[in-house]
């Protein structure tokens, strides 16, 4: 991602855990020092939970950060692991592809739904899902030209390669 896409992906993401502690912070006042539980704190929490947790996988953890399994990665060579690369990057991509149009109506179905106490469109809760398949989407685009056009050493431009 270039600099300031990821400086403001970064600014969302710290605004949503900001206001994750926020949300904590009051429920647990509200709970412990006033003994009157807040039910719209536990429904905000987990709807800014599964924002953050989702909005950080599609924009801001690199992908060579993310869990892999590279048993056979390890023992390959440069241009087997192009291959991997190519393959694994086309499985991921083309899953996820196939995921977001059914994801996507599902999203606006749901739209007419709110969450119970704080009455949030649930096409609201689920977007960053739809986000997440569609930076998976573009993430193996790029790294299956990456892996097409890479240098002759089979790294991925940053000095190593990374299994899909």
């Amino acid at each position: 991602m270039k600099a300031w896409p990821l400086k403001a992906a970064q600014a969302l993401g710290g605004f949503l855990f900001i206001a994750l502690f926020v949300v904590f912070v009051v429920q647990i006042t509200a709970r412990f020092a006033f003994n009157q539980p807040l039910a719209w704190s536990d429904e905000a929490a987990v709807i800014l939970y599964v924002w953050i947790i989702l909005w950080a996988a599609a924009t801001m953890v690199p992908q060579r950060e993310h869990v892999a399994f590279d048993l056979v990665w390890n023992l390959a060579n440069a241009r087997w692991r192009r291959i991997l690369q190519i393959l694994g990057n086309a499985l991921v991509g083309g899953l996820a592809l196939a995921a977001l149009p059914a994801s996507w109506d599902y999203g606006r179905f749901m739209a007419r739904e709110g969450t119970p106490v704080l009455g949030v469109p649930l096409m609201a809760v689920y977007l960053p899902f739809i986000v997440l398949l569609l930076a998976m989407v573009v993430r193996s685009l790029v790294q299956i030209t990456q892996a097409l056009r890479g240098p002759v050493d089979g790294t991925s431009g940053d000095g190593s390669m990374h299994p899909p």
